[in-house]
C-alpha cells in the first residue's frame, strides 16, 4: 500500500491501484482468489476459495446483466452510464460501481467527480427492483487529488453518500473477504 493510504498493510487486504489497472488482474493476483467467464452469463464470475461471491461487470457487460435480469434500461434512464467496474456482491445484495481516476495534469476529470450523486442514482434506479443497493466509489491517486484545491469536492462525494479512497481500495469496502492469514 502506498504510504498514508487507506486499509490494510499490504495488498493482501485491498487492491492497490495505478493508471491503467484492471480490477479483475488485480484481484486474480490475491491468494484464494479465481475470476473467471460466467459461461453463458455476463461479465466474470469472483470466486474466493472456489465458492461464487461477486459477479463483474466492465462497460457495456452491466447492460448485458440488466438484460438477462428482464431489465430494459431504456425504459428507466435516458442514456447509458459506462462503468469502469461493477461489482455485484452477491451476499450483501450491493452493487458496488468503481470509478479509477488517475490525473497528472487539471482535466475534466474534476468537473466528473462532481457527478456521483447523479450517477449513483441513476445505477439505483436500475437494479432497485433487484433488490440491490448501490454503492459508488472512486479510486483516486492520492498525488494529485489530495490537494486543498480538492477539498470541497472530496467532501462533496462524501455528502452525497457516495466514497473514495487513494490509490487503494479495501477488500472490506466491497464486503470481500480478506485471505487467511492477511491482516485487516
Amino acid at each position: 500500500m502506498i504510504e498514508g493510504g487507506v486499509g490494510g498493510a499490504n495488498t493482501g487486504t485491498g487492491l492497490q491501484f495505478e493508471a491503467r489497472c484492471d480490477f479483475l488482474t488485480l484481484l486474480q493476483d490475491i491468494p484464494g482468489y479465481e475470476v473467471r467467464p460466467m459461461v453463458g452469463r455476463a461479465g466474470s464470475g469472483v470466486y474466493f476459495e472456489t465458492k461464487l461471491l461477486a459477479r463483474t461487470f466492465q462497460k457495456h457487460q452491466f447492460y448485458n446483466y440488466l438484460e438477462e435480469e428482464g431489465i430494459d434500461w431504456k425504459v428507466m434512464v435516458s442514456k447509458k452510464l459506462l462503468p469502469d467496474d461493477a461489482i455485484l456482491v452477491i451476499t450483501r445484495k450491493t452493487l458496488n460501481i468503481v470509478e479509477v481516476k488517475f490525473q497528472k495534469v487539471a482535466g475534466s476529470v474534476d468537473e466528473k467527480l462532481q457527478t456521483c450523486d447523479f450517477k449513483r442514482k441513476q445505477y439505483m434506479k436500475l437494479v432497485g427492483g433487484l433488490g440491490l443497493s448501490v454503492a459508488y466509489i472512486y479510486v483516486l491517486n492520492r498525488d494529485w487529488f489530495d490537494k486543498p484545491a480538492y477539498k470541497d469536492v472530496l467532501e462533496y462525494i462524501r455528502s452525497v453518500n457516495c466514497d473514495y479512497c487513494f490509490d487503494f481500495l479495501p477488500l472490506a469496502w466491497l464486503g470481500l473477504p480478506n485471505p487467511d492469514g492477511q491482516k485487516e
